[in-house]
């Protein structure tokens, strides 16, 4: 079925929708993975975003039961050169354009991925629309400038739960909270987890560490976490502007005067801007699974999955040490703080899609808060 993507710059591409009729739109960036596309439309992370793939092939292994990254498919669309629409793997349960027609997500193919991607690259990240039912670019381009831009919206609250749960039988459970004695269910350190949109794969790690943990929404308040008396934090993912959360950064600027506290991207920011620092827009955003990053704290480098618009910038705070860069535009990656057990890291060490370079991060938090007990 023939569609169009239009840019709000005013580029458009012709293209096909390999699931039917429809439109939508978000804010157009690329991923440079070639594999992980099921974990990539599931991540919270890329709530309000139409995900181009620069790898030409996709959809080639189907769609499995157990690589999800969440309860739903939080892309916006899908954009890729070619689809896949016969899958070959003895784990696929269903083909690509069967798993978005499920969920109502457009996906587009036909289009010069390599040009627009380029595009991006140039001109940097931008809001789109993909129809098949308006056929004139221009009014595309006029309603792709309407669409809110991803700096100053607050995705979080589209995506995060309102209620405290448990992590059990790799899905969410509900639980209710009476009291300290009775929530813990474990005999692990005590960790609150906040979710703002977490990855599973998070979940499951800090699992395997013996953590007992707790996950809660973004509204659960600094009392509310001194009543369950944990022995640490974790800030989790998540999609949109750090900058528009201030309730949770205020929160966040309490727990972590008490508490080991440990943030993995949209967390990492939330605990930077609680901390004193900034955040700004990147051009194009870290989007992939195979970024170089390199530990300042042991000179080794290693290969990380990203997935994040937004940077933090900690300069001038003399409390604040740098411990991981971006080899490709040495922006940051992860810090910690000089005088108390926090620690956070931009990018995913829990990969999910990607290698697992990282995931010793899990380990490092573990450490940090069995020392501080």
């Amino acid at each position: 079925m023939h569609a169009i993507l239009a840019l709000e710059d005013g580029t458009w591409f012709e293209c096909s929708s390999f699931t039917g009729s429809g439109e939508t739109g978000g804010e157009v960036i690329f991923n440079t993975g070639m594999t992980g596309y099921q974990e990539i439309l599931t991540d919270p992370s890329y709530r309000g975003q139409m995900v181009c793939m620069t790898y030409p092939l996709i959809g080639n292994y189907g769609i499995n039961l157990d690589d999800v990254e969440s309860d739903r498919v939080q892309a916006a669309a899908l954009i890729c050169k070619e689809c896949c629409k016969h899958p070959s793997n003895w784990r696929s349960h269903q083909s690509l354009p069967q798993y978005l027609k499920e969920h109502n997500v457009m996906g587009i193919e036909d289009l010069d991925t390599r040009a627009l991607t380029k595009h991006l690259r140039i001109h940097g990240a931008m809001r789109g629309i993909i129809s098949t039912q308006e056929t004139d670019p221009k009014a595309l381009i006029a309603r792709a400038l309407k669409i809110p831009s991803m700096e100053g919206s607050n995705l979080v609250q589209e995506v995060a739960p309102k209620e405290p749960y448990l992590w059990a039988d790799g899905r969410p459970q509900r639980m209710e909270l009476t009291s300290s004695k009775t929530a813990w269910a474990g005999k692990g350190p005590k960790v609150i987890v906040y979710d703002f949109g977490i990855k599973w794969n998070i979940l499951r790690l800090l699992t395997d560490q013996g953590l007992d943990i707790i996950i809660v929404p973004p509204s659960f308040t600094a009392a509310q976490v001194d009543e369950l008396q944990p022995d640490g934090i974790f800030l989790s993912n998540g999609p949109g502007d750090p900058a528009v959360l201030t309730q949770t950064i205020a929160t966040v600027a309490k727990l972590c005067n008490t508490y080991p506290t440990a943030g993995i991207c949209l967390g990492h920011q939330i605990l930077g801007l609680a901390l004193g620092g900034t955040s700004f827009k990147l051009k194009f955003g870290h989007h992939g699974c195979n970024h170089p990053v390199k530990d300042l704290t042991t000179g080794k480098i290693e290969i990380s999955s990203q997935n994040h618009g937004f940077c933090v910038d900690i300069t001038g705070i003399p409390f604040l040490e740098t411990t991981h860069i971006n080899l490709n535009d040495q922006t940051l990656e992860g810090f910690r703080h000089t005088g108390k057990p926090i620690m956070a890291v931009q990018y995913h060490p829990e990969s999910a899609p990607g290698p697992h370079d990282s995931r010793y991060f899990f380990k490092r938090f573990t450490k940090m808060i069995t020392n501080a007990g």
